[in-house]
């Protein structure tokens, strides 16, 4: 695996562990923090906790799936990644706006915003 796809992984399975972290069980969460947050190997984190490698490859495994399976149901990394272009759209649409300006393309594209925003809130 590439060192862009590491890291894709990496921030993918923090931004669903930031949503959905909580409803892991306690082991899962530690073992995801250890290796995703604080980049300790299998190796180490099998020797913290008297465990094989495999079995700490399959807590993390399996962690993961569990992730990705409440991200399927609930999709709410998707809507903050939605809500997080929208923003930066009206955000670019505020930078670039020039007051002297007499058509209503700015409030146009500001109020398309805020729509798409409500709703991705429902």
């Amino acid at each position: 695996m590439s060192s862009d796809n590491v890291l894709e992984k990496t921030t993918r399975v923090n931004l669903l562990f930031d949503f959905y972290g909580p409803l892991l069980t306690e082991k899962q969460q530690t073992f995801l923090t250890c290796y995703f947050l604080d980049d300790l190997s299998l190796g180490e984190i099998a020797a913290e906790f008297g465990i094989s490698r495999q079995a700490v490859y399959e807590h993390i495994r399996r962690a993961e799936a569990t992730l990705e399976g409440y991200e399927e149901k609930l999709g709410l990394a998707a809507d903050h990644e939605r809500r997080t272009a929208i923003l930066a759209d009206l955000k670019t649409a505020v930078d670039t706006w020039k007051p002297d300006e007499r058509d209503s393309y700015f409030r146009k594209k500001a109020l398309a915003c805020i729509e798409q925003l409500e709703q991705i809130e429902g």
